[in-house]
């Protein structure tokens, strides 16, 4: 049932002798807060290539709103940060990790600071809010809600300034290469193979690679990810071999702006953390009826209250109520969420916002160790890319940009150090690969794409029940048949197989695991199990897809 998932290694054919090579010591693939991170680090030791899949602006980290968590406070210790964080994780956080990625988040800001990013000041001190989760005020913002822009660009210029480090940006990674070609246990990772739409296909050949592109919203149909977050960096390691685990661990953000026809816009849950309330249809605050810490409470309470309110009232929506903090303050403290709100004619000093959850941030990825090594040699990962057991089963507000910087650090430290040591040893040994022809029709991948995000979203979104998560399973798995036996030759094509081979991922962990634990909420399941007080790994075998 699962022969081309596990037969499927590369997507195209090709001939490595035949085409343009690129050699370099560290290979990045992903140009998010993490990806520039490592690559600014591994600089320090060699040759560094950054790839891109679009616009340098085009990735999760860019578009976050809320900021960077960090105790940066005399008033808060790190101890209530990590006390915090275990919390939120329901029992899946590695407690080593936390006290690691929390301790050195200070000296992070710091170090931005000092690169000159200019975050969000209240006197002589750093501008402090509060997000869902957390007891003190600890989130450190810059521009209002364009925190992420603002890093972002901050990573970008320091990136240019940095000798020995290139970033080509719209340069499709369409697998990773390992020797010997067929992956798996005793591969090596030497590069990847990409396609650039003025250079055609290229492989760059590295003596170690970090994998960064790790957005994967694009598999669900209602999502604040931008569209180029199609799950590429979970297949690209799954074909390579190498371990992956949480998958079924989304998280799904509860307020996103609620406007048909529109995207689904982020509302940062730094609003809420200002003093909005949540109101259903009839204009009642709800969210003290589910939680102590109501409208902070953790993401996956809060977006079950939202879904719940909705089934209740069949509302399409709930609101946010951000009347009370005022025209002015709300402009100043929200200058995007203000612009986009007004975009669509809604005045926030006025009316309430329609909002909805949406699939957010992918907690799973590439089983990495404490220095991002992934279980496959030659490969590290970090930032959303990479499973560090930081998040556990549900990500604290604003931990992960904290963490694409902690372990950005280290994976561009450990890969430079070790790529600095076997800077002899690169070689272009040939590596082909031919796939068999396929037979079956092909499907409109459009429609394909768009069946997909639905099914997702109605069977393995907020709430999942085993029979439905079975029969997505079935109509994935029919899919590929007919899709992932074809040959493309575009991003559009590869992008559709990266998300069927995703979506197959996500399923099957979700399907898998009969309990209900973080983000992961099963209806016929509803109560957390200490069975399940582990982690669900993935990997692709020769025979069979395992799951452990």
């Amino acid at each position: 049932m699962d022969e081309l998932l596990l037969q499927r290694r590369y997507l195209i054919n090709f001939e490595s002798r035949r085409l343009p090579h690129i050699f370099t010591d560290v290979l990045v693939i992903g140009g998010g807060a993490a990806g520039l991170r490592a690559a600014i680090s591994a600089a320090g030791f060699g040759e560094v290539i950054l790839v891109a899949k679009g616009a340098r602006e085009e990735s999760n980290s860019y578009y976050a709103q809320g900021g960077l968590a960090a105790v940066m406070d005399p008033s808060d210790t790190v101890d209530a940060h990590i006390a915090d964080t275990l919390s939120t994780g329901a029992g899946l956080c590695d407690e080593e990790v936390v006290r690691t990625v929390l301790r050195a988040g200070p000296e992070h800001i710091r170090e931005l600071r000092e690169w000159g990013v200019r975050f969000d000041m209240a006197g002589e001190g750093l501008a402090l809010g509060r997000e869902g989760g957390h007891t003190a005020n600890r989130v450190i913002h810059a521009q209002g809600d364009a925190t992420g822009r603002v890093l972002v660009e901050g990573l970008q210029a320091r990136a240019a300034d940095t000798p020995r480090l290139k970033v080509f940006d719209e340069c499709f990674v369409i697998d990773l290469l390992t020797d010997p070609p067929a992956g798996g246990n005793g591969a090596v990772c030497v590069g990847a193979l990409t396609f650039h739409p003025r250079y055609g296909l290229q492989i760059i050949r590295a003596n170690q690679t970090i994998l960064a592109a790790g957005g994967a919203g694009m598999l669900w149909r209602e999502t604040s990810n931008p569209p180029n977050a199609t799950a590429d960096g979970i297949a690209l390691a799954f074909r390579a071999g190498a371990t992956l685990a949480d998958l079924e661990m989304m998280q799904f953000h509860p307020t996103t702006l609620y406007v048909a026809g529109a995207t689904r816009a982020l509302i940062s849950e730094a609003v809420r953390g200002e003093g909005a309330y949540l109101v259903n249809r009839a204009g009642e605050r709800f969210m003290p009826d589910y939680h102590e810490m109501a409208e902070l409470a953790p993401r996956d309470v809060v977006s079950r209250a939202i879904m719940d309110q909705m089934a209740r009232t069949g509302s399409t929506h709930v609101h946010l109520d951000v009347r009370r903090l005022g025209a002015e303050a709300f402009a100043a403290r929200f200058p995007e969420i203000d612009r986009q709100c007004r975009s669509f004619g809604l005045r926030p000093e006025r009316d309430l916002i329609p909002v909805h959850p949406a699939a957010h941030y992918m907690i799973g990825g590439a089983v990495v160790s404490a220095d991002g090594q992934s279980s496959l040699s030659g490969l590290l990962a970090c930032g959303e890319a990479s499973c560090t057991g930081l998040h556990g089963a549900n990500r604290l507000a604003s931990n992960s940009l904290t963490e694409a910087l902690v372990y950005g650090k280290r994976c561009g430290e450990v890969a430079g150090e070790t790529a600095a040591e076997m800077r002899e040893g690169l070689t272009a040994r040939s590596i082909d690969w031919t796939n068999e022809q396929a037979e079956r029709t092909e499907l409109d991948l459009t429609d394909i794409r768009n069946s997909l995000r639905s099914i997702l979203w109605r069977n393995v979104g907020v709430v999942r029940r085993g029979d439905r998560l079975a029969e997505t399973k079935e109509i994935v798995q029919f899919w590929i048949r007919y899709v992932l036996d074809k040959d493309f030759f575009s991003p559009a094509g590869w992008e559709v197989q990266n998300m069927l081979t995703a979506a197959r991922l996500v399923v099957e962990g979700a399907l898998a695991r009969t309990e209900t634990r973080g983000v992961h909420y099963r209806e016929d399941f509803p109560e957390r199990s200490e069975d399940w007080r582990r982690h669900l790994h993935v990997r692709r075998t020769e025979g069979k897809l395992l799951v452990e």
